[in-house]
């Protein structure tokens, strides 16, 4: 199903320092030494190559399976969290009562927490490797969310959030290293696949939400409106008490076993393997042929990978540079692992400077940060204006302030006389087109005349022009039906974008190009509804907020467009 026009397209435009031309080899393994693809390659990048064929030639197996299901694991927390801190911060306020300005610390907390990691875990991924990392950010998760329903002060309950945030935030960046330096290259359309698992964790998180908040929720006043926080009234009044209100506190109990049982899968049941591209740069050749045997025996395979032909990659590659050359080199082998801390501490800079290799590339690194930047932008404006209720100027307003939707869901259905039961299952159904969007995504990569790039063009302009044409309009009906299109679409460009961005970086850098392409996406995620806030001050028929969003997405469009369409779906070393 990888089929974009440019798939057989050789770049090797990463490193300056290429193999020359020259006669044929002999000797052993002279059939890889004179194979033609390798001419013209870095020396770690020949010895990509060969792990490329070995997992090509074994297919999807077993281990395959397992690694795809528990990267998406990772997807599916990352908005499992950030649903949920929509979804129970009414609650959590009305027991609490903290003053209605602190309302969005929660998810300034959750969002500074998620900014960091993607940044530190996107770094570390490449330095420490991706078994760690993998492990670490769910282990964190697992154990800080696991304690978020125990405080009783708002205070504590931010710290928490966010080291949730900080343990979530490095997910999608390292998941999508590891899928993808692990599957075969022509089924990297599973990549995009794995964005499935995000609106899944946003129904299952709705659904767990409307099963324990409206019912285990203090009461109303005959007004309507909900008993006040037992920290704002005198004893005696009736409030809303801890034990009446554990709704928020058994849905954030749940979440956290959710993340405990996805850190158990991936570290006691499942044995992950380093990945061999990680130990290649890293200079370990003997331990990445020992994973591609344990992934060979694991899937009921022989592997034929072995460490003689890395050596004589190694040599070969010695000869045709002086041999005797001190130049520090990434994939050199036992070489590499044996050298100076100053040859070691040359590589890393030499890793860095990979993201603006030449002008290409440089225009790739800064095309990508662009699109990132943008997509985060107009999806966090956009994502706050997902409500089937949405009437006024002033509900933008607070809506804009932060994550506040499910507070005006709640608030406009008491209008109407809508439940707090059916408000939650209005908002299940406002998401769960997003699955379907995921699919046609990933569908893209099997369509020769669209593929990746054109898959993200034509999915990034509908979801603008989705945002467009909700400002032209203002009924319930069309509210949620332009919703659910901007969202459908929004998952489509999101699958194909964070599935196609680890591919086009070397392994060498993956981790950090994705760690910092995401990380400075969600610094604007956080900035752009505070700028939204000031535009909607300016046009308070709330248009204006709308054009913020669409536009935003636009520039990724344009983006997109100028991107060089060389590494569209090229070999991934």
């Amino acid at each position: 199903m990888d089929q974009d026009k440019t798939h057989d397209v050789k770049d090797s435009s990463y490193e300056t320092a290429e193999s020359p031309v020259r006669g044929q080899r002999a000797g052993l393994y002279a059939d890889i030494l004179n194979d033609p693809e390798l001419e013209g390659l870095t020396l770690y990048e020949k010895k990509a190559l060969l792990v490329n064929r070995e997992l090509n030639s074994h297919g999807m197996g077993k281990y395959q399976w397992w690694i795809f299901f528990l990267c998406g694991f990772g997807y599916f927390l990352d908005l499992m969290w950030a649903q949920a801190f929509g979804l129970v911060a009414t609650p959590l306020e009305n027991e609490l009562g903290f003053p209605a300005d602190q309302y969005g610390n929660i998810f300034s907390a959750f969002s500074a927490g998620l900014t960091a990691g993607a940044f530190v875990w996107g770094v570390l991924v490449d330095i420490i490797g991706r078994q760690y990392a993998f492990n670490l950010t769910c282990l964190i998760s697992s154990v800080f969310g696991l304690c978020l329903g125990a405080p009783s002060n708002y205070d504590g309950i931010l710290v928490l959030t966010a080291f949730v945030g900080f343990g979530v935030g490095g997910n999608i960046p390292i998941d999508t290293t590891i899928c993808l330096e692990f599957i075969p290259q022509n089924r990297r359309f599973l990549l995009a696949l794995l964005s499935i698992f995000q609106p899944l964790g946003v129904v299952v998180t709705s659904g767990i939400c409307y099963g324990f908040i409206p019912k285990y929720s203090c009461g109303l006043l005959p007004d309507g409106t909900s008993l006040p926080s037992c920290n704002l009234v005198s004893a005696g009044t009736a409030c809303c008490t801890k034990a009446s209100n554990m709704g928020w506190r058994y849905s954030l109990f749940t979440l956290g076993a959710i993340t405990l049982a996805a850190f158990l899968l991936r570290f006691v049941v499942f044995r992950f393997q380093e990945s061999p591209k990680f130990l290649l740069y890293r200079g370990r050749d003997a331990d990445a042929v020992k994973v591609l045997h344990n992934i060979a025996r694991f899937n009921g395979q022989q592997s034929s990978i072995t460490l003689e032909m890395f050596n004589a990659v190694t040599e070969d590659y010695a000869s045709m540079h002086g041999g005797g050359s001190d130049s520090p080199v990434l994939g050199a082998g036992e070489k590499q692992a044996k050298s100076s801390f100053s040859s070691k501490v040359k590589l890393e800079f030499i890793r860095y400077k990979m993201l603006f290799a030449n002008f290409t590339i440089a225009r790739l690194t800064i095309l990508v940060w662009i699109t990132y930047v943008f997509d985060y932008w107009g999806f966090s404006v956009a994502g706050t204006l997902h409500s089937p209720f949405l009437a006024t100027a002033k509900d933008i307003a607070h809506i804009c302030e932060g994550s506040f939707l499910p507070k005006i869901l709640i608030t406009k259905g008491h209008e109407i006389n809508v439940s707090v039961g059916e408000t939650y299952r209005n908002y299940i159904i406002i998401y769960t087109p997003g699955i379907v969007g995921v699919l046609l995504g990933a569908c893209m990569y099997a369509i020769p005349i669209i593929g990746r790039k054109w898959g993200m063009i034509i999915s990034s302009a509908l979801m603008g022009a989705s945002l467009f044409l909700f400002a032209a309009v203002n009924s319930e009906a069309s509210n949620i039906g332009f919703n659910m299109m901007e969202y459908f679409f929004q998952s489509m460009f999101n699958a194909i974008l964070y599935g196609w961005t680890p591919e086009v970086f070397p392994a060498p850098i993956r981790g950090t190009a994705c760690g910092l392409a995401s990380f400075w996406g969600r610094i604007f995620g956080i900035v752009s509804p505070i700028i939204a806030a000031y535009v909607l001050a300016a046009n308070p028929a709330g248009n204006g907020v709308l054009y913020l969003a669409g536009g935003a997405v636009f520039i990724c469009t344009i983006a997109i467009l100028l991107m060089p369409t060389s590494r569209m779906g090229a070999q991934s070393y």
